[in-house]
């Protein structure tokens, strides 16, 4: 508990059976009150609930097991999840779940844990398995701080180098393991049972759903994830960019009379910079707006270190700290933007996907080798990556990610990674893969990106400083609507998310919806090698990462001297900053 201040600073609860102790560290959003404390205990004792998130639909659920005979005590949506899982179980209590969770549910006469994570992974839970016991937290760092877990894990360290996190199928250290997005886990005498209970909807082809239904269905659902999303009893801020996401849920807390302060950051001078945009964006809709400006030369790594306890190197990452750290003595909770260029395909890369997918299903079974042996010629990069991707499907796509490669063509890597791959890059060339390839790259998608950095990040940078971020795009109701979306309506006339650009086109302005993505990002590239140059000397000379056999002794000083020339560094010269810095604070001499 003692390693989780920030994820709970307003009070704390610590509650013990013989042979099990739950403890918690709360945020209070709903019932201040002491009814609010957790553990929460059944009244005969016998059943307790530790629980980090939000239920959004508590109201919903609560109403209808008081129809049942359930007498509530507090205003707050952890009862809900006691009194469901004492009234119906825990199969049939997530079933009726709309929101982000993480809980643990103690049924003592039973002696048995379960541990449950919302559907698509928005708030993070980590378990270790010892000596016949089990231990659970929301963060790497509490379990290692109570003695759980081993060494480092070298296949971890090579995830990290490829992507600049950690995926949710590994752990920095070894032992430990992340309970996985949509999943139930039960812990009863040593033994471990473990289930999931939803999965998105495949895309569904055979739709005859119109562009028009679909614009009209998606704006419904977007006023009401909204509308869910402002139970609270705290002030509630919304960060905007000049994104057209952000854009749309300021829009539809506008049509929920909701008095909501907007919060844009600034990176001053830079092409990155969203600040005029966003400002235009809140005038057209007449919210207040406030903007932050990034600090220029005061930049630390600890806050990285600190917010994360695996090493994390997302750019955006810095953007979300110093937005969370500005908005905290205003707001408690933060809503975003996240997840709609996710479920409404709003990455370049989708709509390569589906082009070469379309490719594909054209191709007669025979021409696939010839195909194949075709585009090794073509000396256009992308033309060739397009064929391929035809070709062999989901790991032509994995293998274009210039990760590892780049310390490959630099001779990096230490004695401790040599050798090693990513069972991700020796995916076989598959036309069958290239023929359903959007599915495929959607689910890789989910699987490393989305869970990985994406959800790490805005909920280790908001909880940082003692926020609670809800993104309406991640709403159960959205995703199952639009993951079945065919695309030929999400890519509507070639447009990268079509159906959120229309519906901003429509309530917003024309100017916002033909913005350009450009996210809500720190140009780490070109900083590093400018204004924060000097942090780069901490790869010169004697490295943990040298000492330690990650990378290959004196092979560093070649890329710093040529990123310091050019005035920009390559991404894996920061994924390698973040990690120096991370094992000097978190592994001992």
């Amino acid at each position: 508990m003692a390693a989780m201040p920030r994820r709970g600073p307003d009070s704390e609860g610590l509650s013990a059976w013989p042979g099990a102790v739950l403890g918690h560290k709360r945020l209070a959003i709903l019932d201040l009150s002491a009814l609010g404390h957790q553990p929460m205990l059944s009244e005969d004792g016998n059943t307790a609930v530790v629980f980090n998130g939000c239920i959004y639909n508590f109201h919903q659920i609560r109403a209808e097991l008081e129809s049942l005979g359930q007498k509530f005590r507090s205003q707050c949506d952890t009862e809900v999840l006691l009194r469901g899982y004492r009234e119906w179980g825990i199969d049939a209590l997530v079933q009726r779940l709309n929101g982000m969770f993480a809980f643990a549910v103690w049924d003592f006469p039973r002696r048995l844990l379960t541990l449950t994570r919302d559907r698509l992974g928005i708030k993070p839970l980590m378990y270790a398995v010892k000596d016949g016991g089990i231990a659970f937290a929301s963060t790497v760092r509490a379990l290692r701080s109570a003695g759980f877990g081993g060494g480092i894990d070298p296949q971890s360290v090579l995830e990290y180098l490829e992507f600049g996190y950690v995926t949710d199928s590994r752990v920095i250290y070894e032992g430990l393991q992340k309970l996985p997005a949509a999943t139930i886990l039960e812990w009863s005498g040593g033994e471990i049972r473990q289930r999931q209970y939803w999965k998105p909807p495949e895309i569904d082809e055979a739709s005859r759903i119109t562009f028009e239904e679909a614009v009209e269905e998606t704006e419904r659902l977007v006023v009401e994830s909204v509308r869910l999303r402002l139970i609270s009893d705290v002030p509630i801020g919304v960060l905007l960019s000049g994104g057209i996401d952000s854009a749309l849920v300021c829009w539809a807390l506008r049509q929920t009379n909701a008095s909501v302060h907007a919060f844009t950051v600034r990176a001053s001078g830079d092409a990155s910079d969203e600040s005029v945009a966003a400002a235009a964006t809140a005038q057209t809709l007449g919210i207040p707006h406030e903007v932050v400006d990034m600090p220029d030369r005061d930049f630390q790594l600890d806050e990285f270190t600190d917010a994360f306890s695996e090493p994390f190197s997302c750019s955006s990452a810095q953007a979300m700290l110093w937005a969370s750290r500005m908005v905290k003595p205003k707001a408690t909770v933060l809503l975003t933007g996240d997840g709609g260029d996710d479920v409404f395909l709003g990455y370049p890369f989708f709509r390569n996907a589906w082009w070469a997918q379309r490719l594909a299903r054209s191709l007669p079974e025979a021409a696939a080798p010839a195909v194949r042996a075709m585009s090794r010629l073509v000396p256009h990069r992308r033309s060739r990556r397009f064929l391929e991707f035809a070709t062999d499907g989901i790991g032509a796509h994995i293998r274009a990610h210039d990760g590892l490669p780049y310390y490959a063509a630099h001779s990096l890597l230490g004695p401790r990674l040599e050798g090693r791959s990513l069972p991700w890059r020796q995916i076989p060339p598959s036309l069958a893969s290239g023929r359903r390839l959007l599915g495929d790259v959607f689910r890789y998608h989910l699987d490393a990106h989305f869970s990985g950095e994406f959800l790490t990040k805005v909920d280790g940078a908001t909880m940082h400083y003692s926020i609670e971020a809800r993104g309406p795009f991640f709403d159960t109701n959205i995703w199952e609507f639009a993951a079945a979306l065919p695309p030929e309506v999400r890519f509507h006339g070639g447009a990268l998310k079509a159906v959120l650009r229309e519906l901003v086109r429509r309530r917003v302005s024309a100017e916002a919806a033909a913005r350009p993505k450009q996210g809500f990002t720190v140009p780490v590239e070109r900083w590093l090698a400018t204004r924060w140059s000097g942090m780069l000397d901490t790869l010169r000379g004697e490295t943990r990462l040298e000492r330690d056999g990650w990378v290959r002794r004196g092979a560093l000083s070649q890329p710093l001297d040529e990123a310091i020339a050019r005035r920009c560094a390559p991404v894996q010269l920061w994924h390698l900053l973040v990690l120096e810095h991370w094992l000097q604070h978190n592994q001992p001499t």
